[in-house]
């Protein structure tokens, strides 16, 4: 890493896998795509990007196999229904064979081209989290945002800021270990409370976040609100049951105050 923080030819990361879940984007995905194979591109010696169509009724499913077709190193993945967020972004995360894997939502709400902010990190976590530094969104869903982070980080331990933020690097070793059973929009609490337990380390980078300018959004749809709650509570019952990792292991820290917490 340079004097500007930026990560150099010499850093690159072997292989790295690019996951973008879509559900209904028809407007978004071949840019998402496009803008993730140019940011990637300067950070990856090997690069595959998996889209995961969650059951699209428009064009979605279409425009990845069109993308598929131009480009050889995009797998694209399709569910013949709408399985759930979760469930997608897990078919990306266990197809993957990256020696990193990084997702983001496929919305254009991240720029892409910030990958080096986590780069610059991952020699040295096992996860590298995005947050937003200031959250986009309207604000009932902001507001949503907030207890639902304070709900889970009092219930299940979990001690990052921003936990469903879609915009995480991870190393191989992460999907090797442990499974993740949620197909809704739980999944990135169970998969940082399931690191979290095995002791893997955290850390926070803060990432731009933008308004939604295309598509719908569903993550405020009172189903999947309640699909959520009900697997939080079976979450935290299932990991009361899982041991504490050795204490040596855990670690945390954020980018924006340089320490870590062992």
């Amino acid at each position: 890493m340079n004097d500007n923080g930026i990560v150099g030819e010499a850093t690159k990361l072997s292989s790295v896998s690019l996951i973008f879940p879509a559900y209904n984007e028809e407007l978004n995905i071949r840019a998402a795509v496009l803008k993730g194979r140019e940011a990637l591109g300067n950070y990856a010696q090997k690069l595959e990007i998996i889209i995961v169509n969650d059951g699209s009724v428009d064009r979605t499913a279409a425009i990845i196999d069109e993308l598929a077709g131009e480009d050889a190193d995009i797998v694209p993945m399709h569910h013949a229904k709408n399985l759930g967020y979760g469930a997608a972004v897990c078919t990306g995360f266990y197809r993957a064979t990256g020696d990193y894997i990084f997702f983001s939502d496929s919305d254009m709400q991240f720029d892409l081209g910030e990958i080096g902010k986590l780069v610059q990190w991952i020699d040295r976590y096992d996860i590298v989290a995005g947050y937003r530094a200031k959250r986009a969104d309207p604000w009932p869903r902001k507001l949503n945002a907030w207890a639902w982070n304070r709900l889970v980080r009092l219930m299940l331990g979990i001690k990052v800021r921003d936990i469903d933020c879609a915009f995480k690097l991870f190393r191989r070793a992460i999907f090797d270990t442990i499974k993740l059973d949620s197909a809704g929009a739980m999944v990135n609490t169970e998969l940082l409370a399931r690191a979290t337990k095995h002791g893997f380390t955290i850390r926070e980078v803060a990432v731009t976040h933008y308004p939604r300018k295309q598509g719908s959004q569903t993550g405020a749809n009172p189903k999947v609100i309640l699909k959520a709650f009900k697997e939080l509570f079976r979450l935290y019952a299932k990991m009361k049951a899982v041991p504490q990792p050795s204490a040596g292991r855990q670690q945390s820290g954020s980018a924006d105050d340089q320490s870590s917490r062992v």
